[in-house]
Order: structure tokens, then sequence, then C-alpha cells
């Protein structure tokens, strides 16, 4: 029925027209809290066995609850129980353990999983995700007999988390314990002025494989990410004498990289040089030969025409040689005949004119028969003469 049915007054058959529960009996107010509570435990008091509470605050039943109500609230607190311990969100970043008994029944992927209630069955959520870290630091006996602090850290994480937390008891302590022992026989193994200078991160790495080597036998389901030298140096009583080594050692570096430098510098200039010399004397033994080559070609080929016509050859020969000795000189003596002496005079240069700045032209030259009928024209008795001879 409508909580406001029309037609129904407060007169009418059904005990009141208006039935909203937000009001009271006259439509106007609300009903009190403290009433509606009261309802409520009387409700719960029903349920529990126990009588409704009369105008006097006595019961009209028994004075406790029945045990079929106790049955009830424990049945539904058990099924809460059994809810809350069946169901498991698992993380992204983690892996659910399940054991059955306290025995190891198998691993629950990130999502929501259902398992039996304790105690059958419980989960123990490990995160795999999260890289692990364990520090350590001690003094060491070093391959020449000195002592040497180091400090190391390892770092690792988790991936097979049944493993982890079965194979091994403690496994971070047996892991510390490992990476201790590798450390020392990686260090006995070496001298000290290896591992203060270059030799760190060789030291590192040689730790890192022993360690998972180690740890292999155990197989305590963890992965080694990283193994990490964090501070390396010598014993406090010893430390300033190291450092004046390494000083030194560090100065020889670097005088050695300076010298380096230079030879970088000047080697590539003396080989530029040597270089420029060499292609010098390669250029200047190629003019000299082909000079000769020219030379002896031009001999080869005066010698052809020598042996074709002798005297033509040989009077080109001569006015050539004559032209290129009288060509540089400023005064030419002629022995035209036996008495007489013929002089040429440079009179352009002698003047000191224009011509002065320039070489003189060549001098023309005759043949010996032309010179011999010019003179025996000009002197008949030299004629007679050459020819009584």
């Amino acid at each position: 029925m409508p909580w406001n049915e029309p037609g129904r007054g407060s007169g009418g058959g059904g005990g009141g027209g208006d039935r909203d529960p937000w009001k009271g009996g006259n439509g106007q107010q609300p009903p009190d809290l403290d009433e509606v509570f009261a309802n409520v435990q009387r409700r719960l008091k029903k349920i529990m066995g126990g009588g409704d509470g009369g105008s006097g605050g006595q019961s009209s039943g028994g004075s406790g609850p029945s045990m079929g109500g106790l049955l009830i609230l424990v049945g539904v607190l058990l099924a809460l129980w059994v809810v809350w311990n069946s169901i498991h969100i698992i993380d992204e970043s983690e892996r659910g353990v399940v054991l059955r008994f306290g025995e190891y029944s198998r691993t629950l992927n990130p999502g929501l999983n259902f398992t039996l209630p304790r105690p059958i069955e419980e989960v123990l959520k490990v995160n795999v995700s999260q890289v692990r870290s364990l520090e350590s630091s001690s003094r060491m006996l070093t391959g020449d007999e000195n002592l040497i602090d180091l400090a190391f850290a390892v770092q690792f994480r988790v991936f097979e988390p049944e493993k982890f937390l079965f194979n091994v008891a403690d496994p971070e302590d047996s892991l510390s314990q490992a990476a201790d022992s590798a450390m020392r026989e990686i260090v006995g193994t070496n001298n000290m002025d290896f591992i203060l200078e270059i030799g760190r991160g060789q030291i590192a790495l040689d730790a890192q494989e022993l360690l998972e080597e180690i740890i292999t036998r155990y197989d305590p389901g963890i992965e080694i990410t990283s193994f990490n030298l964090q501070e390396v140096r010598p014993p406090a009583q010893v430390r300033s004498a190291f450092d004046d080594v390494v000083r030194a050692r560090e100065d020889q570096i670097r005088f050695a990289n300076e010298a380096q430098a230079y030879a970088n510098q000047e080697v590539p200039e003396a080989r530029g040089r040597a270089a420029r010399v060499i292609e010098e004397a390669q250029a200047y033994r190629e003019a000299i030969i082909a000079q000769a080559t020219g030379e002896s070609d031009r001999f080869v080929a005066i010698l052809e025409q020598y042996s074709l016509a002798p005297e033509v050859t040989r009077e080109r020969i001569f006015l050539e040689t004559l032209e290129a000795i009288y060509g540089r000189s400023s005064k030419i003596l002629l022995d035209v005949s036996d008495s007489n002496n013929m002089f040429y005079l440079p009179l352009d240069r002698m003047g000191g004119g224009s011509g002065s700045a320039s070489a003189p032209p060549p001098v023309p030259l005759m043949a010996p028969q032309e010179q011999q009928r010019i003179t025996s024209q000009a002197d008949p008795r030299a004629r007679r003469g050459r020819e009584g001879r």
C-alpha cells in the first residue's frame, strides 16, 4: 500500500492515512533518532531470541539470547571471515606463495586470486621487482701481503619467490657472507697497487662472477644485478705514504701524456718536411733525367743529320756556336785577313741610349766563303798570296 494513499484519513479503518516513514503520526514531525535506534535494538534482540521491550522497559519473553540466534550470528561471522581469508589481490610487483598446511603449494600471479581460508592455506607475498641492496666493509689481505680497507655494495632482486623463502634459511645473510668470501678471494690474488689504481673495475667484475657462481650452488632464487666497490683505501697508518706514491704515479702519467702529445705534434711535421724534401729530390731527379735524355736525343738527331750532310751540318753548328758566344759580348774582333782587323763597337750601348737596357741584337755572321770573296775583292795581293799557296 502506498505511503500517502488518497482517501484515508486519521479516522479510517487502516490506522492512519499518511504512511510516510519520514513523518510522524500527525504528518508534521520526523521520528526521533533514539526511537529509530531503539527499534533496531529490539529487532536484534528478537533475532537473538529476546523479547520485545514493553512500555515499562521489561521484556515480555526470556531475558537472554537463544542458542539459535547465537548460531546464526556465528555463522555470519564465520562466512565473513572465510571470504576475507579466501580472496587475495596480488600487486603487479609481487608474487603470492601459497602454503597448504605449511607446505609449498603454488605461486599466485598478479591480480585477483582465491585460496582456501586459513589455516588450510596461507599466502605469503614477495616483492620481485624491488632491487635490494647489501653493503659491507672489511679489511682484507692482498696478494703482495698488504692490508687494504674495502667497502662494497651488492644489489640483487628476487626472481623465484618460493626458492627465496624455502631453499635458504636467511638468504640475505647468506648472500652477504658469500659476497665477503668472494671479495676476499679476488683481493687475495691481486697486488695492492693494481687494486688501488687501475683494477677497481676489474676487481668488481671478477667478484660478481665468483659470487654468482657461489650462490648458484645454494639456489636461493635471487639474481645479482650489480657489484660495486664503494671505497678502496690503504690503512690509516700508511695512507699518507700511499697518497704520495699515488701522486707520483699520477705525475708520471701526466708527463708521459704531455710527451706523447708533443711527439704527436712534432712527428707529423717532421714527416711532412721529409716528404717535401723527398718530393723535391724526386722532381730534380726527373728533371735532370729529362734534360739528359733531351740532350742525348738532340745529339743523336744532329749525328743523323751530320751523317747525311757533314759539311752543311758542320757549318751550321759552327755558326750557331759563334752566335751563342758573340751574342753575349760587347766587343767582337773578326780576323778578316792576315793583316787587317775589324772591330764591332756597340755604339747604341756606349752612347747610353735606350738600347742599353736590353740585350744587343745578335751580330750577323757570314760564311767563310763569303768572307774570302769579300776579302779578295778588297785586297788583290791577299788573293794572289792565297792562290800561290
